[in-house]
């Protein structure tokens, strides 16, 4: 029998508990599901001799120690500072560990010592980063192998609320982490675009946006994210003019969120002072100029901001009730905690909503003197505000591979991501039986014109 320890329960693990219990019993497993609060497993697990869930607290050591030693494979979903701790605690116990989150520093420094002791530390596993690595490499792959030379690479996914539940001005509702939502793309976006290194400061990002267009589902539009520029490595994409990853939102989103970042409302560095007392309007207020003509909040937004008073942003801003004395209620809170709490209050899916996940990947490459463009776009909905999209496209590709981990059929070791054939073509295929399939179209340009 081999033992799982999956440590975190919370909202993107629902796809990833059942799909585990699923293979349980035909993979010989025993499941142990930890977390701070568990009562919402009980239902699931306390019938099958084969499953326990137990409160589990990553902090403490003695408990670390003795979960992670009696386990053959750790699975950690716990938010991402908390892995480090976890990993050290693999190598320790000599474990092999699989997370959804990306590469730090911090783990690349784990990468030798994981090697010499024949273990894997499995990450980017999930959707993106994940399914976006396994999917673009499964493209890439078949057009160099019929001897295609790339010359573009743009990637953008986004965790968006599906059609039929898009019932507020802004087209979104919280599908993740919202704090990661609120702290969304701080720092210096990086890529290259026709072999020009270009940089976006975090107060021009949610400016400099691009168009793109998704069958069946309209259009989207697509802000540039992170770091693009590491990924060319681990792609074989070294000396490709254009590579850039993204993340969508519908139109508008952007314009509307740029105004909490040139205001400073996504400030996590520093406290308000008084916080408790405020509210959502004296929060909103306190980072405008001072008022001195008797203007109302709106028109001094509108002014401050360069923006039409009856836009569509001032919409978006006024249906988050910011303009209203609702109390903040929130002691020594930062900026940025002060907007999630306002965010959440609008943002979270309603009994029976569905979210959706949109990736797509746009390729370019020349073959035999001529240019070709490929989009290759996957949509994932949920079955409702529980059984979510985020949650399926998270957890289904980190179970498909700690299955395959399992049974032997991955000899990666170190720090890996899932960028090898061996581990990204049986991902996808399995996938596929999940309604995870992506949808390519290839056409001849007549025309480049590359932006």
């Amino acid at each position: 029998m081999k033992n799982i320890l999956l440590l975190g329960a919370g909202r993107s693990a629902t796809s990833l508990i059942a799909y585990l219990l699923q293979h349980a019993p035909t993979e010989n497993w025993h499941i142990r599901i930890g977390d701070m609060v568990v009562t919402h497993l009980h239902s699931l697990v306390d019938d099958l001799p084969y499953a326990e869930a137990l409160v589990f607290d990553v902090h403490n050591d003695e408990q670390r120690e003795a979960e992670v030693k009696q386990a053959d494979l750790v699975i950690s979903l716990l938010p991402a500072v908390f892995h480090i701790e976890v990993a050290k605690e693999c190598l320790k116990q000599e474990k092999h560990l699989i997370t959804a989150s990306y590469v730090t520093p911090a783990f690349l420094e784990l990468h030798t010592e994981a090697q010499q002791k024949n273990l894997t530390i499995l990450m980017e596993s999930g959707l993106d980063p994940g399914i976006d690595h396994m999917s673009a490499m499964a493209a890439i792959q078949h057009i160099e192998a019929k001897g295609g030379k790339l010359t573009s690479f743009k990637s953008y996914t986004g965790g968006l609320v599906a059609p039929e539940s898009d019932t507020n001005p802004w087209n979104y509702k919280f599908t993740w982490n919202p704090r990661n939502v609120v702290l969304a793309g701080q720092g210096t976006a990086k890529y290259i675009r026709n072999g020009e290194y270009k940089y976006i400061p975090y107060h021009q990002l949610f400016k400099r946006t691009e168009q793109l267009y998704v069958d069946g589902y309209g259009h989207f539009e697509g802000y540039a994210n992170r770091d693009s520029l590491s990924y060319r490595e681990p792609y074989n994409l070294l000396d490709i003019p254009t590579m850039l990853r993204g993340t969508l939102r519908k139109p508008g989103y952007c314009a509307a969120w740029d105004v909490f970042v040139q205001l400073g409302l996504t400030d996590d560095s520093y406290t308000l002072e008084g916080s408790e007392n405020m509210t959502y309007r004296s929060y909103f207020e306190a980072f405008l100029p001072y008022a001195t003509n008797g203007e109302t909040i709106e028109q001094r937004v509108a002014n401050y901001l360069t923006i039409d008073e009856q836009s569509e942003v001032l919409q978006k801003l006024s249906w988050l009730d910011l303009f209203t004395e609702k109390p903040v209620e929130l002691v020594g809170a930062t900026p940025a905690q002060v907007l999630e709490k306002i965010l959440k209050e609008k943002w979270q899916l309603s009994p029976g909503d569905k979210d959706m996940i949109v990736m797509q990947h746009l390729f370019e490459y020349e073959l035999a003197g001529e240019k070709y463009e490929v989009t290759s776009s996957l949509v994932v909905k949920g079955d409702d505000e529980v059984h979510t999209a985020m949650a399926k496209t998270v957890g289904l590709p980190v179970g498909i591979l700690a299955k395959l981990l399992l049974q032997g059929k991955i000899s990666n070791r170190g720090i890996v991501i899932p960028t090898k054939p061996e581990l990204y073509k049986p991902v996808l295929e399995e996938l596929k039986s999940y309604g995870v399939n992506f949808i390519e179209q290839e056409r001849l340009l007549e025309k480049v014109t590359i932006k």
